[in-house]
């Protein structure tokens, strides 16, 4: 799905008044049942206590509103407080007739309301219209719900939080624990710095045009099971191990054989019809007692590799994983970078001696893919200012190497030669730990192996990846959750990215 703009946001709330012949008024209600029907799931009236909903004088106000009304006639103690302003939208001015008399209503001033610890507070103040920091008494209740330490759940967007720019320093924004938005995530959600306000995101859907959400322009997008339907085939009856490709991983040094051992394994679970390791000689008796389908190529030197393996027999070339960065292996690489004719995924030490040697960017092979942490992307592209500023580098990198880079993280993104961002959705924070790149080199090397385009392997093995950590945790939980256990799951995950046969 599309990550749209702000603006965007709006024309497709209009562009859904029109196409559904409905009022504003009818879009407002039904997206804060949706958001109340979502609460409501969560907390009972007994557990809520009292609801709080603070309202600005705008729709997210009216979504406010509805929200109060719709909450006080399922049971819940509900209270009402309005920011003053010289005017109030439309529909906040309709849904305030509509509240009924026994839903306490006062307007704000500078002497604000107590709120207790835990209690529950609905920050309907502003949504994406925001573009300035907020002032005044809007700044003061923004920070006097932040230091109560209240249970704050955002309605569509955090008061204060821009939807697609980066924040002033210090410019007050709700502290969301929840922030439930319509359709489709906002930009802010997916980045880090912004991770405090929004707390848990969650959608709910709204019924916008289907219409306008396909056919919106724009270069950021969410990367589900929706977007990757079709791309991953289903395995031929009469394929053979030649069918499906054969991969090269370069890869281990004396210390760290056992990152040329996940992504081997990784490699093998994703479907490569034949894999061939090169490591270093005192790697041998490692990979072929450890993974024994795979082929071992032993480098003459024993602690790393010094030579390039003839190239003829691959289809797809995976290297960086445990290499180390000695004089020899930078000639490796820099040999590689010339001759290869096949695709390939540049990883951890092959990262590192890239940007430690500038001159070998230029070598690139048009459609490489990359696979950094941000540390090892600001050694190749330059420090950035905030997250925003993150992803021009990456769109920058990108488009001036022509490769797909694949910018680790929470919401995994890959920037593609195109400037098109992909923010992945699968995941969990118990793949934070050493390791799960080399998974990742060895899935996306195998996909890459079967010949799939290289946009479309690439994003089927970031999602897959994440997806078999999601499954892995499920057995192991986030804090037991190993590198290793991610390679186990790598064929379920792929598996439900399989197309289905067609009747």
């Amino acid at each position: 799905m599309r990550i749209l703009t702000a603006a965007q946001t709006r024309q497709a709330d209009q562009a859904t008044l029109r196409e559904q012949n409905i009022t504003s008024e009818a879009l407002m209600e039904r997206a804060a049942a949706a958001f109340t029907q979502w609460l409501m799931a969560r907390q009972t009236p007994a557990d809520a206590g009292e609801v709080l909903v603070f309202c600005g004088p705008g729709n997210n106000g009216g979504d406010g509103l509805v929200a109060a009304r719709l909450l006080h006639q399922a049971g819940y103690a509900v209270r009402v407080f309005v920011l003053p302003a010289t005017s109030y939208s439309t529909d906040f001015e309709a849904n305030r007739q509509r509240l009924p008399p026994a839903v306490p209503l006062a307007t704000l001033t500078a002497e604000l309301p107590p709120v207790t610890a835990g209690a529950l507070v609905i920050d309907a103040l502003f949504g994406t219209g925001v573009s300035r920091p907020l002032r005044g008494l809007a700044a003061m209740v923004v920070s006097h719900l932040n230091q109560a330490a209240a249970r704050i759940v955002a309605i569509d967007m955090p008061s204060g939080l821009l939807a697609d720019a980066p924040q002033a320093p210090e410019a007050p924004v709700i502290q969301a624990r929840h922030t439930v938005s319509f359709e489709l995530p906002k930009l802010a959600f997916l980045l880090p710095q912004n991770a405090r306000y929004v707390g848990q995101w969650h959608t709910v859907p709204i019924g916008l045009s289907r219409e306008f959400l396909t056919g919106a322009e724009g270069t950021m997008h969410f990367v589900d099971a929706t977007l990757l339907a079709g791309r991953l085939p289903k395995r031929a009856k009469f394929g053979h191990k030649g069918t499906y490709g054969h991969a090269l991983l370069l890869a281990g040094s004396r210390g760290k054989l056992g990152a040329a051992l996940l992504a081997a394994q990784a490699c093998l679970r994703s479907g490569v019809g034949l894999l061939t390791v090169r490591t270093p000689a005192v790697g041998y008796d490692i990979l072929q007692t450890a993974a024994p389908e795979a082929m071992a190529l032993t480098d003459p030197a024993p602690d790393f590799i010094s030579e390039l393996p003839d190239l003829g027999p691959y289809s797809a070339i995976g290297i960086g994983p445990g290499l180390d960065k000695a004089e020899a292996t930078k000639l490796v690489l820099e040999k590689l970078l010339r001759e290869t004719k096949v695709p390939l995924v540049i990883d951890a030490d092959a990262l590192n001696l890239l940007s430690a040697n500038p001159d070998l960017l230029r070598l690139l092979p048009p459609n490489s893919v990359l696979t950094p942490h941000p540390k090892e992307f600001e050694r190749l592209a330059g420090p950035a200012h905030d997250d925003y500023h993150r992803l021009e580098l990456l769109r920058a990198f990108c488009r001036k190497h022509q490769c797909y880079t694949v910018l680790k993280g929470a919401y995994t993104c890959l920037g593609t030669p195109a400037g098109e961002l992909y923010f992945n959705s699968t995941g969990n924070p118990g793949m934070a730990t050493g390791g799960s790149g080399d998974v990742l080199t060895g899935t996306l090397t195998a996909l890459l192996a079967q010949r799939l385009p290289t946009l479309d392997a690439t994003l089927l093995g970031i999602y897959a990846h994440g997806r078999a950590g999601d499954l892995a945790a499920q057995h192991t939980g986030e804090a037991g959750l190993l590198a290793g256990d991610l390679t186990r799951y790598l064929g379920p995950a792929l598996q439900e990215l399989t197309t289905p046969d067609a009747l």
